[in-house]
């Protein structure tokens, strides 16, 4: 018996013997696979976005699913379960911040989440050109930032809101300089009127301002009047020229007679061909049947229109037509008699292509 009970407890002894060593192997295996697939989930590039670049917008009290729906939406992410489980363990579901985020190519879980949980936003470049209406403006703007296209549009048809920047519904486009400035894409509408007022502020250096006093002009007139180079030419080296032209007619006090402002007072931007019933139509725009400016600028103008208003061409021109060649530039006149010849030019080419309005 007694030999039986030493061979048994051997016999255990041996097998044990042999079941640590496997033991530890699947424990290292599994360590080994544990940690491989932690690296996998942390570091491992989760985001493709190597031939564009991805942003996300994240809304303003975004709950948790609709912010990992926003970044998935985008196609960037490789791996959505490994995402969603760093979520998870960064808290992100508690942590949900609203924003423009670009997503980096290469990014690992944890490198993104980071970045959504910091509210590191990447900034919009806000830019705005070939604007004429403040509907348009609302619009570009509301294109950019996440304030709607009806906050916008309220705020610059609010007429005791913008007399409290020093503007009313007329005049406000004015206070938008043509540039390229950075915002976040949660910046408020408020947020960015005050911001374009700064903007604004800045531009108007002292040194323009005293041109424009030189001139006889504000700060609004002279936009006005840029608004009209602008929509008059859309070359740059021509623009002081034209702003001469005008200059001398309202310091002659005679009607400005700019296309444009017809146009504008029709509201009809297709128009290519001006006709004496446009002539006729009845706005204070209209600078063919009033004298001076009109009540405020016909679209937004850009920094060389403002320029050249401040710095004009000095000359004897009061008259201009564009050249018949189409080429964008005008032929200018002293006199009517001159100015009608040049005039039947160009309409002789208006006829032979056809363009009638």
């Amino acid at each position: 018996m007694a030999d039986n009970f030493n061979t048994t407890t051997k016999r255990k002894r041996k097998e044990k013997s042999k079941l640590v060593p496997s033991l530890i192997v699947l424990f290292l295996f599994l360590f080994v696979s544990f940690s491989y697939y932690a690296y996998q989930i942390v570091y491992t590039p989760n985001v493709d976005s190597k031939d564009r670049d991805t942003f996300v917008t994240i809304p303003t009290n975004a709950t948790y699913e609709q912010a990992m729906d926003s970044v998935e939406a985008s196609g960037a992410i490789i791996d959505h379960l490994s995402l969603r489980f760093m979520a998870k363990l960064m808290d992100y579901d508690q942590l949900v911040k609203p924003g423009r985020y670009k997503l980096e190519h290469g990014w690992g879980n944890r490198q993104l989440i980071g970045v959504l949980r910091s509210g590191q936003q990447t900034p919009v470049d806000l830019t705005f050109a070939n604007i004429r209406l403040r509907s348009q403006l609302a619009t570009k703007l509301a294109n950019e930032i996440e304030a709607s296209e009806e906050e916008l549009d309220s705020l610059l048809n609010d007429e005791a809101y913008l007399a409290s920047l020093g503007f009313d519904t007329t005049t406000i486009v004015s206070m938008f300089i043509p540039n390229t400035y950075q915002v976040y894409w949660t910046t408020s509408a408020p947020k960015l009127m005050e911001r374009m007022k700064k903007e604004y502020d800045t531009f108007w250096t002292a040194e323009r301002k005293a041109k424009a006093e030189q001139l006889g002009l504000s700060q609004k007139e002279v936009s006005t009047l840029a608004s009209i180079v602008q929509a008059e030419t859309i070359k740059n080296d021509e623009k002081p020229r034209v702003a001469g032209v005008y200059l001398n007619r309202l310091q002659k006090n005679m009607l400005l007679q700019a296309d444009p402002t017809v146009v504008f007072a029709v509201r009809d931007f297709t128009i290519r061909r001006v006709l004496n019933a446009h002539l006729r139509h009845q706005s204070p725009y209209n600078t063919y049947i009033n004298k001076g400016l009109p009540p405020g600028p016909i679209n937004v103008p850009t920094i060389s229109s403002i320029d050249a208003v401040l710095n004009p061409e000095q000359h004897d021109y009061i008259y201009f037509c564009a050249k018949e060649d189409f080429s964008g530039y005008h032929a200018f006149a002293r006199t009517e008699s001159e100015h009608q010849a040049n005039a039947r030019r160009f309409h002789a080419a208006l006829n032979a292509r056809k363009i009638m309005k």
